[in-house]
């Protein structure tokens, strides 16, 4: 993983002073680094039985549309409020200062699939956590919860009680 690491920008003090950010930018457009982190987010879920991958805006549907195709599943895109052309169902979640919400087409998932939920990173865990109520709030079986990059400082996990969470690369 270390090859994987070395592919990723360091950007100090964005978005705002004091944070470190994990640029993916630079490992996404390596060829080999980008088929690695495919392979290694989609490692565990291959023989799942999972039909459906659900990413996460923005970068999460490059991964996720990426693992989507890796494993043989469909994908679902869960956007930011007011993205969708369809009848939504949503989920709001806390920010450090304030609320924000996700929403996903009602019909995207039929009652009873089994879905991969797919994001770039996991941080405090509350998109993560939106997801996984969006999903199943309209029936889908979440069979796991899978990130390039965890932040494990941040205690995302504990927001993903019984789910099954897999980080290809922790800070």
């Amino acid at each position: 993983m270390t090859d994987l690491k070395a592919r990723i920008r360091h950007v100090p003090d964005f978005p705002k002073p004091g944070i470190l950010f994990y640029d993916v930018t630079t490992l996404l457009r390596d060829p080999e680094g980008f088929r690695l982190a495919i392979d290694q987010v989609a490692a565990p879920f291959g023989d799942r039985g999972i039909t459906l991958v659900v990413g996460i805006e923005s970068r999460g549907f490059i991964l996720g549309a990426a693992v989507a195709d890796r494993i043989g599943a469909g994908f679902v895109p869960v956007r930011k409020l007011g993205k969708l052309p369809s009848e939504c169902v949503r989920a709001t979640y806390e920010l450090e200062y304030g609320t924000d919400s996700l929403e996903m087409h009602r019909d995207a998932i039929d009652k009873g699939q089994r879905v991969l939920i797919v994001d770039d990173l996991l941080a405090t865990g509350g998109t993560a956590r939106a997801t996984v109520d969006l999903v199943k709030q309209i029936g889908g079986v979440v069979e796991g919860v899978a990130f390039l990059i965890e932040l494990v400082a941040l205690n995302g996990r504990t927001k993903l009680p019984g789910e099954k969470i897999h980080a290809v690369l922790q800070y």
